[in-house]
């Protein structure tokens, strides 16, 4: 379930180019993500353990398809099946038969996608108009980082979830 990429925590001074370290932590988050999910029992993943109700595995799908909204749908303006998948009602939400593997196959199919993206075109390269841009489309960079900003914030939440839980805490 780990194989996510380089989980190394990339320290400071370890990595000079924006685009290397980018990607090494993005790798380490979703991977980080992952492992505390999976140290949860299936009845403790579709559980809320915070009073703004999420559940561990609804954050994890939220993380697959944040990152596939910013980077597939949004940098590449590629179209994206139902992009906004995770929400329903204005809540994030996970279909009973869908599982936590599945949820860990679209992260991992869309990290993939990512480390792809951030191969094969410079920080500075603005997005595709189409797609979730109608104009003015931001950076790799600048989407690349927002990304960021998402699993680390919500890696923090699910690491207090997953405390309340007994489940792995930490990095």
């Amino acid at each position: 379930m780990d194989d996510l990429g380089d989980t190394a925590f990339p320290e400071p001074g370890d990595v000079a180019d924006p685009a290397t370290l980018l990607l090494r932590l993005l790798d380490f988050y979703r991977a980080t993500a992952v492992r505390k999910v999976g140290s949860l029992r299936a009845d403790q993943v579709r559980r809320s353990w915070v009073p703004t109700a999420w559940t561990p595995l609804e954050l994890l799908s939220h993380l697959a398809h944040m990152e596939q909204r910013w980077i597939v749908w949004g940098f590449l303006g590629e179209e994206v099946p139902d992009p906004w998948g995770d929400e329903t009602d204005d809540r994030w939400h996970v279909p009973q038969d869908v599982s936590v593997d599945d949820v860990v196959a679209l992260l991992r199919a869309t990290g993939d996608r990512t480390r792809q993206v951030l191969a094969d075109h410079p920080l500075t390269e603005t997005g595709a108009v189409g797609g979730r841009f109608a104009a003015d489309p931001p950076t790799l960079a600048s989407i690349g980082f927002h990304v960021l900003q998402e699993y680390a914030r919500h890696v923090g939440h699910l690491d207090i979830a997953t405390e309340l839980a007994g489940g792995h805490t930490g990095e």
